[in-house]
Formats: structure tokens, sequence, C-alpha cells
């Protein structure tokens, strides 16, 4: 099928002498003409760094959207903004099936379209753009069933994800028909949270090596069923820790609820060895620049130091019905490392350490010797507390990574002591302390 996009791209380039890139509604590149001619500034560096890094920016994305492009229904003329990376003007074909935007074709203006009537107002367009308008229809029916075929595979993913053990059997059954032979390699779910899931969803899959199928998940779904429904399976699913105020961060720490109250993508990705996990890499690194990555949320009260959104990686696996636990593991390892971002921004399981244990405790309020510790007004001393801990209670190692004077160091942990009732110099007490720590930045 990527073959044909190339095929339709290179008429649209012929059609109107102009080369032409076909990106889909994220703004991912899937095909682009070749372009010829000796003008370097013909290749401005938003048309380079979307052939070389197979995608726009953001920036870049809502630089063009402010000119109604996913609203246009005919062709429209974009003017060039040296400022913004735009050396030449440009014509953009919105590649729509049954009135959905799944794409753009891009055409570099050299100069030589300028006069090029679009149509509109009455005004009927120039034959050559009614001959690209058609290839960008046969575009968008070809993106429309390749999101319908996604959407399928999706949809046989996420059940099979969320399949209680009675049902597991039949839902990697039907998942292996969807794939339409069993997997001959190892797999592994990669999940990525927060994920944004627009209305009437439909995209395909990027053309990624070893990605199978991908899903989104809704933020009770990823947790609480796998803690309910997944019991079998050898370690515990990931449940959201409870809110806390942004201000009693200890470290970069995650948005408040952000995990929580957020869907989650699952991507499936066919490995070369179980040893090696560098095509999930791939997928998450990919999925993790993608305009839907973060859903979308942004609250004033996050730490500037935050991972926003964050990869997972789980086990891999020989079996289909073995899915469900490296989808807890994965969510689990992308949990960890938004609350610890030198754990991210991917993160494998077997990497994450004390977070494995972490992630499967049920949700629950804050141990009530703890909580006074959490509030806002005692932010730094919680953040003094777990460095201390993090250092092994090695009062120097801890004092050297917060930047102050050891003796402001044992200020601030009788503070905490007098604060929580807790002995620092007992082990039982540091483990609770540490836990109840760690466990609130989830």
């Amino acid at each position: 099928m990527r073959g044909d996009y190339q095929q339709l791209v290179d008429e649209i380039s012929a059609a109107l002498g102009a080369p032409a890139t076909l990106e889909d509604r994220d703004f991912g590149l899937i095909a682009f003409g070749a372009h010829e001619g000796d003008d370097d500034l013909v290749m401005d560096p938003v048309r380079t760094r979307s052939i070389l890094q197979r995608r726009s920016t953001a920036a870049v994305r809502a630089w063009f959207e402010a000119f109604g492009i996913a609203r246009a229904t005919t062709a429209l003329r974009i003017p060039p903004d040296p400022a913004a990376g735009v050396f030449k003007g440009r014509i953009c074909l919105p590649v729509r099936h049954r009135g959905i935007v799944h794409g753009y074709v891009w055409l570099l203006d050299d100069g030589h379209l300028t006069d090029l009537e679009l149509g509109g107002g009455g005004t009927p367009p120039d034959p050559r753009i009614e001959q690209a308008m058609e290839s960008a229809a046969g575009i968008g029916a070809l993106l429309a069933a390749e999101a319908r075929a996604g959407a399928e595979l999706g949809d046989l993913l996420r059940a099979l994800l969320l399949s209680r053990s009675g049902e597991r059997s039949s839902a990697a059954a039907a998942l292996r028909d969807g794939l339409r032979s069993a997997p001959d390699a190892p797999l592994v779910v990669v999940a990525v949270t927060p994920w944004d899931v627009p209305e009437a969803d439909q995209a395909p899959l990027p053309n990624l090596p070893g990605l199978l199928a991908a899903c989104t998940l809704p933020a009770a779904n990823a947790s609480a069923n796998g803690s309910t429904h997944g019991a079998e399976a050898p370690r515990p699913a990931p449940s959201p820790a409870p809110s806390a105020p942004a201000a009693r961060r200890t470290t970069p720490a995650p948005p408040p609820r952000a995990t929580a109250d957020a869907p989650s993508l699952a991507a499936l990705v066919r490995l070369r060895s179980p040893s090696s996990l560098a095509a999930a890499h791939t997928v998450a690194e990919h999925l993790l620049r993608s305009p839907r990555a973060g859903g979308g949320l942004a609250p004033s009260g996050a730490d500037s130091r935050t991972l926003p959104v964050a990869a997972g990686l789980g086990t891999p696996v020989r079996e289909l019905a073995g899915l469900p636990t490296t989808w807890h593991e994965a969510l689990a390892a992308a949990r960890a490392a938004r609350a610890e971002p030198r754990l991210g921004p991917v993160a494998e399981w077997a990497a994450i350490g004390s977070y494995r244990l972490l992630t499967g405790l049920p949700s629950a309020e804050p141990d009530s010797t703890v909580r006074p510790l959490l509030a806002p007004a005692h932010s730094e001393l919680a953040r003094t507390a777990e460095v201390f801990l993090d250092c092994a209670g090695q009062a120097g190692r801890a004092a050297q990574a917060l930047g102050i004077h050891r003796q402001t160091l044992y200020y601030r942990l009788g503070r905490v002591e007098k604060l929580t009732g807790l002995d620092l110099d007992e082990g039982g007490d540091r483990l609770l302390l540490h836990m109840a720590l760690k466990t609130a930045r989830l």
C-alpha cells in the first residue's frame, strides 16, 4: 500500500511540476516526490526536516494549521515565512475521505505556481489542480482503508489486553486471526501515557518496523481491569496512586493525577529476538514525538522538570495470551519513568527496580504518619528526605546532591522527624517514609 501512496504523490508532482510531500494528519511523513531542481532553497528547512526526521515539529504543525488546513475541502495557498523556516510558498491539498481529513499533500511553489487558479468563490480550479485533487482523493481512500484495518486490529488487541482469564484464549485466537498468522517471533507491548484520543479517532499506524497493532485504553481499564482480571499474571497490574498537590513534589514528577485521568496507548511490536528490544525502543521514541503523546495535558501546577509523557516496555513473550502481562508491565514502566525521569523517557520493566513493586500497590491515601510531610508547605522537606533516603542515608552524598551544607541537611531531617514522628535511625521508619514518598509521585 505504501507503494500506492508513492505512485499517487509522483502523479501529483508530475501534474504540477513541483516537489510534493504527503503527510498524515499528525504531520508524519508518508511519501515524498523527488526534487530535481538545482535551487537548494526549494529544500527549505521545514521540508528537509520533515523528510529526514519523518515528522514535522509541533511548532510547524501549529503554524500551518493556523491557515485552516484541517477544515479545508479545496486547495489552499500558504505564503512563505522565512522566519518560520518556510522559504518557499506552498499549495496544500487536503486529503479527505467521506468528509474526514486523513492527511495533506504539500507542493513547494518556487514561483511558477503563483498564477495557478485553485478554485473557490465560484471560480473553477485549474485542470491541473482538479487532477491533483483527484489523486489526493485516491490517497484519502487508501488512508481511510488503512485506518479501518488498523482500528480492527486495535479492537482485537484491546479485547485481549482487557480480557478476563476465562476469555483469554478466545481473545488471543481472534487477534491471531486478525494478524492473519501466528507471530513467529517474540512480542512485546509498548505503553505510552498519557495519550490524547480525539473524537472519531481513526488513523493508520505509523510505518515502523515490527509495529503490528495499537489501541488506546481508557484510564479506568488501563489500570483497574488489570488488577481485577489479571490476577493470574505473575506480577500485579499497576494501579494509579492517589492525587497529591504538585507543590510537594520531591524530585521531577508528573502532574497530579495525569496518569490516572488520561488514556494510554498500547502498541504491539514484533522483535527480532527476546534479548533485543531495539524495535520496541524505536516505536516508543516515534510515538513519544506524536502530537497526541502527553494527552494534551498541561496542568498549571506541574513541576517544570517533570516528564509530561513517557513510554514503557514490558517483558517479551512468545504467546499472544501473555500480552496482558507484558501490557501491565509496560504501563508500570511508563508510570515509573514519569515519576522518576532518570528512568525515561523510555523505561523497560526490568530496569525500574523498586517501582516494580510500587506500581503494583493498590490505590490508597498516603500513610497518616507521612501525610503532613506531603503538604505543599513542606515540599522542600519532602525532597530533602527522599534524596537522603535515595543516598542510602549517607549525609555527605545527600548534602552534595541537594547543594546544601551538611548541618542544613541535619536540621531539615530533624524537622522531618518532628513532623512525622518517625525515627530516621530506624530501618522500618526509613522504609515507610521512602515508599510513601515514591508512591505519592506515581
